[in-house]
């Protein structure tokens, strides 16, 4: 999906790109490779950062990496054109992560957030079991979500449902876990239940691509 949104914004060599929660690097990997600008990369997770590293040093990329958080960027201000958000706010304290990304954006500048959301209402003890399994403190809804990046003072806020056909046969639009060599059992455990919540909420807990400028 992120390479279906990126072709509409303006970017060039020239364009400062800021991708938080970057995880393994992947989508920055990709955004270096084909755009050629520059572009930093924030996680909290230390080892995720790491397997960033060793991503961008295999392809010979020259791609900045940050550890830190997105609640408080380790940024001046009015730093970046562009920030890209993968599923990283709604695990924040939202207002604070918006009014972060806020003022480390350039004038004119872009914010890209692919946020989940509840599209419709839920049993308070069902929500209360997908916040506690995915360690989230909200699940926002469309209207929520407006009204905080409005709060934020973000001047233009574009809403899209995107609904894109997977093919499991591209291999390069596919998640490359970058898994560990040691793996608790516990874990996919874990996965399992994700993919049971996925599917079993599949039409209430959606997404959308938030377009927010300054």
């Amino acid at each position: 999906m992120t390479k279906e949104i990126l072709p509409r914004e303006k970017i060039s060599e020239k364009t400062i790109i800021l991708d938080v929660g970057c995880g393994t690097g992947q989508t920055s990997a990709y955004i270096a490779e084909k755009y050629k600008c520059k572009i930093t990369c924030l996680d909290n997770n230390e080892i995720m950062l790491e397997k960033a590293k060793k991503r961008f040093k295999s392809r010979n990329l020259s791609i900045e990496t940050k550890h830190g958080s997105v609640e408080r960027l380790p940024f001046g201000e009015e730093s970046f054109d562009l920030i890209l958000s993968e599923s990283v706010a709604a695990f924040t304290d939202v207002s604070k992560t918006l009014a972060e990304l806020r003022r480390v954006l350039k004038p004119n500048g872009v914010l890209l957030a692919i946020e989940m959301v509840l599209e419709e209402p839920l049993p308070k003890e069902e929500l209360t079991t997908i916040k506690e399994f995915y360690e989230v403190p909200q699940i926002l809804t469309v209207p929520e979500w407006n009204s905080l990046f409005q709060k934020a003072n973000f001047q233009q806020i574009n809403i899209e449902k995107v609904n894109l056909q997977f093919d499991e046969s591209d291999l390069e639009s596919a998640t490359d876990f970058s898994l560990s060599e040691q793996l608790d059992d516990k874990l996919f455990a874990i996965l399992d239940q994700h993919l049971q919540l996925t599917e079993m909420y599949r039409n209430i807990i959606g997404f959308r691509v938030f377009r927010c400028c300054v």
